[in-house]
């Protein structure tokens, strides 16, 4: 299931329980259940962890924020659920495909890496990569409250990546209060961004 897809993420928020049946419904031999974005719709968290518990199911489930499931009282599935973390690739899984200048300055998201070919190609992925991702990751979750700012501090910070933090002139720069320029670096919900 994917839950990108917007006619499935309507039908599992209006009948979550339709999951249950559904997965009951599934031949014996079909083993595994997989859903992506699962932190579209945290109440499938209960409906999972019941069918975790009587039927022989496995279920495999992808998201991109796990943000909003801790913070939004969903069922973790603690004691029941190994969590792997997906991070850009390594020099050792690119290869022969592995290129210091090209990863210093596109990084290594798999798009990047292997269906980008241009630079143009990769400039607007990255930029469409990074809007979606402030929008919907940042400011939709109210880690900040104007986005125009944060963008300009952002890419300040970047251009000051390896210097020593002041924040007076960062803030100068970005037009905002230093104590605002602070918080995203060295508050308790600690922002990094690795692009």
């Amino acid at each position: 299931m994917d839950l990108l897809n917007i006619d499935q993420e309507e039908k599992y928020n209006v009948t979550p329980e339709s999951l249950k049946q559904e997965v009951l419904a599934l031949p014996r031999e079909v083993r595994y259940v997989v859903i992506d974005e699962i932190q579209k719709i945290p109440k499938l968290l209960n409906i999972i962890h019941s069918l975790i518990e009587s039927t022989d199911k496995r279920f495999i489930l992808t998201g991109s924020s796990a943000r909003k499931l801790k913070y939004g009282g969903a069922n973790l599935l603690a004691g029941r659920a190994f969590v792997y973390n997906l991070y850009p690739f390594t020099f050792l899984e690119i290869g022969k495909k592995f290129d210091l200048q090209t990863i210093l300055q596109w990084g290594s998201l798999p798009s990047v890496i292997y269906d980008l070919k241009t630079e143009s190609d990769k400039s607007q992925f990255l930029r469409a990569y990074t809007q979606t991702y402030l929008k919907e990751e940042i400011w939709l979750e109210h880690y900040i409250r104007k986005i125009e700012p944060f963008r300009k501090f952002l890419e300040i910070a970047a251009q000051s990546n390896g210097e020593i933090i002041n924040y007076a002139k960062l803030s100068r720069d970005v037009g905002v209060d230093d104590k605002t320029v602070a918080n995203p670096l060295t508050g308790a919900e600690s922002l990094v961004i690795v692009v």
